[in-house]
C-alpha cells in the first residue's frame, strides 16, 4: 500500500484546491428566466412567479423552533386541486382526491391540512369561500352540501338536504349566500342569517336568454353589484344583478379569444375586470366591464414555468404581495396576485403578478 509523507498529502491537497477554484472561476450562474404575458415585443402585464404544491416548495426549511420541539408533521403534496381561497395570510386548496383541504400558511411557509371528521367530515370539497370574519363555506359536491366551519374550523352546520342540491360554489355579500346548483341548473340564494332560501337565478327562468345549463362557478363583483356564474354546458359566462335579472353574457362557444370551450373559475378585481379559466384552451381570459376581451395569459402544458394543465379556479389577491415580491424582475413592482390551479401536472398553483405600469393606471 502506498504511504502519503506529510508533504504528499499538502500537495494532494493544494492540487484539490486549485481544481476547485478553476471549477469556480469558469462556472457562471445561469441567468434568471422571466416570463411575461403578453410576450415580447408587447408590453409586458403579468408576469409568472412560481408555483407550489406543497410546504416544500414554500421554501421552508429547518427552524430553531424545529430542533427544539422537533419537526412537525408533514403533509403530502397536492394531487389535483380545484378550488381555492385566500384569508389572513393563507391559501386553502381543495383536493379532490385526498378529500380534503390544504392550507399553506404563507408566513410560517407551512401547510396543514383541514380534514375535520364526525358530522362536518369532507366527502368531495370542490371549492371553499372564506367571509371577512373568517367562517368557511365548504361546496362539498359529494355530500350534496355546502359545510360551514367557524374561523378555527370547527363544524358549525350544514346547508342542504338528501337530493335538494348539487352545490359546486360559493359566493357571499354582506347578507347573503349565493349556492352554485348543478342539480336544478341554477344560483340558490339564501339569506346569511338564519340561511332562509330566498329565491333561484335566474329569477326569469322561461327567458330566452339568461337560463343556466351547468353553473359550475361564481363570483361577485367588488362593488355588489354583479352576480358572475361560468356555466360550463352554454359554454359562456352569464352576468345577472344581485336579485336574479339577467344583464348580458361573456364570451361564446368556440376555441379563439374571447370564446371558451369549458369555463370554469371566474373571479372580478378591483375595477371589475372578469378573469375567466378556460379548462380546454388551457388559459385565463381578463374581460372589461362591459364584457371585451382585454388580455389572456397562461400556456397549455406542463414542461415550461407559467403553464397550466386542466386549470380549474382563478382567485385575485390584493394583501400578499410582500411574500411574492421577491420573485419580480428587477425594475417591476407587483400590483396584485392572481392564482389558478391546474388539476395535473406538476404545477398544481401557479401564481402570476399583475404588475404596476409606470405612470398608468392598472389595466390590461
Amino acid at each position: 500500500m502506498l504511504k502519503m509523507t506529510p508533504w504528499r498529502w499538502l500537495s494532494f491537497a493544494g492540487c484539490l484546491f486549485l481544481v476547485a477554484v478553476a471549477g469556480c472561476a469558469t462556472r457562471h450562474p445561469a441567468p434568471k428566466v422571466y416570463t411575461f404575458f403578453p410576450p415580447s415585443p408587447d408590453e409586458p402585464r403579468i408576469q409568472f412567479l412560481t408555483t407550489f404544491a406543497s410546504d416544500a416548495d414554500l421554501g421552508r426549511g429547518r427552524t430553531f423552533e424545529d430542533y427544539i420541539v422537533g419537526d412537525q408533521k408533514t403533509t403530502d403534496p397536492l394531487v389535483k386541486p380545484y378550488g381555492l381561497a385566500i384569508h389572513d395570510g393563507k391559501i386553502f386548496v381543495c383536493d379532490t382526491v385526498a378529500d380534503t383541504i390544504l392550507a399553506f400558511d404563507l408566513k410560517k411557509r407551512r401547510a396543514a391540512y383541514f380534514a375535520p371528521q364526525g358530522e362536518g367530515k369532507l366527502r368531495l370539497p370542490i371549492n371553499i369561500t372564506i367571509d371577512r370574519d373568517g367562517t368557511r363555506y365548504v361546496a362539498d359536491t359529494g355530500r350534496a352540501q355546502v359545510l360551514i366551519y367557524n374561523a378555527q374550523g370547527t363544524f358549525l352546520e350544514a346547508m342542504g338536504k338528501k337530493d335538494e342540491m348539487k352545490p359546486s360554489d360559493v359566493a357571499l355579500s354582506a347578507d347573503r349566500i349565493y349556492i352554485a346548483d348543478l342539480l336544478n341548473h341554477c344560483v340558490r340564494v339564501y339569506a346569511k342569517p338564519g340561511h332562509q332560501f330566498l329565491f333561484s337565478i335566474p329569477a326569469d327562468d322561461k327567458a330566452a336568454k339568461g337560463k343556466l345549463l351547468s353553473p359550475t362557478n361564481l363570483a361577485l363583483d367588488q362593488a355588489g353589484n354583479r352576480l358572475l356564474v361560468s356555466d360550463t354546458g352554454a359554454n359562456e359566462v352569464q352576468v345577472y344583478d344581485l336579485q336574479g335579472k339577467y344583464l348580458r353574457s361573456i364570451g361564446r362557444a368556440g376555441v379563439a379569444p374571447g370564446m371558451f370551450a369549458r369555463p370554469k373559475g371566474i373571479a372580478v378585481d378591483h375595477q371589475g375586470l372578469t378573469y375567466v379559466v378556460d379548462a380546454v384552451t388551457q388559459v385565463v381570459q381578463i374581460f372589461d366591464t362591459e364584457g371585451r376581451l382585454l388580455l389572456f395569459f397562461a400556456e397549455a402544458g406542463a414542461s415550461t414555468q407559467g403553464d397550466v394543465v386542466l386549470p380549474a379556479v382563478v382567485k385575485v389577491d390584493y394583501d400578499n404581495l410582500g411574500y411574492f415580491q421577491k420573485f419580480v424582475a428587477p425594475g417591476r413592482q407587483l400590483d396584485y396576485l392572481i392564482f389558478v390551479t391546474s388539476q395535473f401536472g406538476g404545477q398544481k398553483v401557479s401564481v402570476y403578478g399583475f404588475l404596476k405600469q409606470p405612470g398608468a393606471q392598472t389595466s390590461p
